[in-house]
């Protein structure tokens, strides 16, 4: 049994004479020619701004690629069909989106309020499904230091973030985005001042005790702060 697991033959070359490595090469080098040029065709664009249509393109193409490579039963001539064809769908799809704004809303989705006047748009944030860490993270990318300077946050379909901030005379405050700030959460308040919800951001001002969210109905406040940005 060991004997048959450890058969080195066929591990490495599964029964295959060592001289297939050249038609392996011949193969791959074709087909990495002819991944360029459907890549070329498609007009794509640069990676951080795939569209799900160009997403779906290139997986057919790295799934349609990748057999003929080193399978010798898979010819050259289907795997190229398969290319014409994930190509001509892709040309059809974006034609017909470019034609019909409802199936472009359709395939591609629309931008989406997540921050709107310093908080979270919490119906379309718990919709996006989105991981708080992750978005803080991205924010923070974004030289956000906490939400109050956040006029209005769109998350793209290509799922970037595009932000519009308040002037610096009309930043308000807002919940803090940096992990020692933000990990002092507290449930019962110790002194007056202005508080953002850990959850929604919405700020409100608190003497001292416990209260809850009027948005969220959450108990945990973190006081918030005011800084502008630095542009």
């Amino acid at each position: 049994m060991m004997k048959e697991i450890l058969e080195w033959d066929r591990l490495l070359f599964n029964e295959l004479p060592a001289i297939f490595l050249i038609e392996v090469f011949i193969r791959t080098a074709i087909m990495y020619l002819i991944i360029l040029i459907a890549l070329r065709s498609s007009g794509k664009r640069g990676v951080k701004q795939l569209s799900v249509y160009e997403l779906v393109l290139i997986i057919g193409l790295g799934s349609a690629a990748g057999d003929p490579m080193f399978y010798e039963d898979v010819g050259l001539v289907p795997a190229t069909l398969v290319f014409l064809t994930i190509i001509l769908l892709y040309r059809a799809t974006t034609w017909l989106s470019g034609k019909n704004s409802r199936i472009e809303k359709l395939l591609e989705g629309s931008a989406v309020c997540v921050i709107l006047e310093g908080r979270f748009s919490l119906e379309n944030f718990e919709k996006e499904s989105l991981a708080q860490t992750e978005f803080f993270s991205e924010l923070r990318e974004k030289n956000v230091e906490h939400l109050g300077q956040v006029r209005i946050g769109l998350l793209e379909p290509t799922g970037e973030m595009s932000l519009f901030f308040y002037e610096d005379k009309d930043v308000r405050p807002g919940l803090p985005l940096i992990p020692d700030m933000f990990s002092k959460k507290q449930t019962i308040i110790s002194r007056k001042a202005i508080y953002a919800c850990a959850f929604c951001g919405q700020t409100r001002e608190i003497d001292r005790g416990q209260a809850k969210c009027p948005s969220c109905k959450r108990n945990e406040w973190i006081e918030a702060i005011t800084t502008r940005r630095i542009t």
